[in-house]
């Protein structure tokens, strides 16, 4: 009964106006303004603003025509980021990016032309290869505390290294160079 009253003095909620493609235009460059996107995650905002169908193919169109829509570039500042930030296997990434509706096809490409995992490295100071993205986390991990010997620990980074998308393989040589190369490892 309280409920009915004060529904009452607010009076009935009316839906709003679906955004006409220049409202929509602006709401996908603010929602472009925080960082790059990906055609999935603005067709998403604009279909949470309840822009109607044609006008957000219109408006992803548009966006894509003037460059500021590319699944290829987001992926590739996707991995810089990761590599400058908080460095991530290989499988994580793709899964980050799968996640953020990049598809499959595009990801394998980069795969394949070696842009997640092993790549060239055009800023010496983001890692090139799978081992020093590990290496890096580990560090960054750690922070400048000694690799621990007890073996319950060292599972414990090693789980974390798995977590951050490392294979177990470079995981365990990640540990194993992390430990030989302290002052007095074995």
């Amino acid at each position: 009964m309280a409920q009915t009253r004060r529904n009452s003095r607010r009076g009935p909620r009316e839906a709003p106006e679906p955004p006409d493609s220049s409202a929509a235009l602006e709401i996908a460059v603010r929602f472009l303004g925080t960082r790059p996107r990906t055609r999935w995650e603005l067709e998403r905002r604009l279909q949470r603003a309840g822009a109607l169908a044609d006008v957000t193919e219109v408006t992803l169109e548009r966006l894509a025509a003037m460059g500021y829509l590319d699944d290829v570039a987001f992926a590739a500042w996707w991995t810089d980021q990761r590599d400058r930030h908080a460095p991530r296997g290989r499988r994580m990434i793709e899964a980050e990016l799968r996640q953020r509706g990049v598809s499959r096809d595009v990801i394998a490409a980069r795969v394949e032309t070696g842009e997640v995992g092993e790549r060239a490295p055009d800023d010496e100071a983001l890692p090139a290869t799978e081992e020093e993205r590990a290496r890096i986390a580990l560090e960054r991990h750690l922070r400048g505390r000694p690799i621990p010997t007890q073996p319950a620990e060292l599972r414990r980074i090693g789980m974390f290294l798995v977590r951050r998308g490392f294979d177990p393989e470079t995981v365990r040589a990640t540990i194993r160079e992390a430990g030989h190369s302290e002052p007095g490892g074995s």
